[in-house]
């Protein structure tokens, strides 16, 4: 399965607060404006908590799933954020060192999380179920296909 499209940029930035859950406020802000092929372009902040899918996880053995707890600083968040979001995540700790993953949730804002976020606001992104795969995998399609 491969889809692709170009298109034009239109940019939004949000900053969420101390105790937000940052994927889901995404979610929410993402619902709340209709966007319709949103990703992150960048991010910066901390959180107190995650959970991560590592690298290592299948559709079937999902057993490698990590819950952080702690003060750790965004290094780095990319990904597309239509229904079904599809995020990566870089976290430091106190010691500089890094864990990174697929996010499931549970993201707790610590001080901040300012988000710019994009919209390829004449392209539309699913998510269909890929057999090769055994995930959801992004559909990209332009919007007068879809509309």
């Amino acid at each position: 399965m491969s889809s692709a499209g170009a298109s034009s940029l239109r940019v939004h930035a949000v900053r969420f607060g101390p105790g937000q859950e940052l994927l889901g406020s995404l979610q929410a802000f993402v619902e709340g404006r209709r966007l319709r092929a949103p990703f992150i372009i960048t991010c910066v902040g901390s959180v107190t908590k995650a959970t991560l899918r590592l690298a290592n996880a299948t559709a079937t053995n999902t057993n490698e799933v990590i819950h952080l707890s702690g003060r750790f600083e965004i290094v780095s968040l990319v990904g597309t954020l239509n229904p079904d979001a599809h995020l990566h995540i870089c976290l430091s700790d106190a010691e500089g060192k890094t864990v990174g993953g697929h996010v499931l949730g549970d993201l707790e804002v610590f001080t901040t999380a300012e988000v710019v976020v994009g919209e390829a606001v004449d392209l539309q992104f699913t998510r269909e179920m890929d057999d090769k795969t055994g995930f959801p995998e992004l559909v990209v399609q332009t919007r007068s296909q879809t509309d």
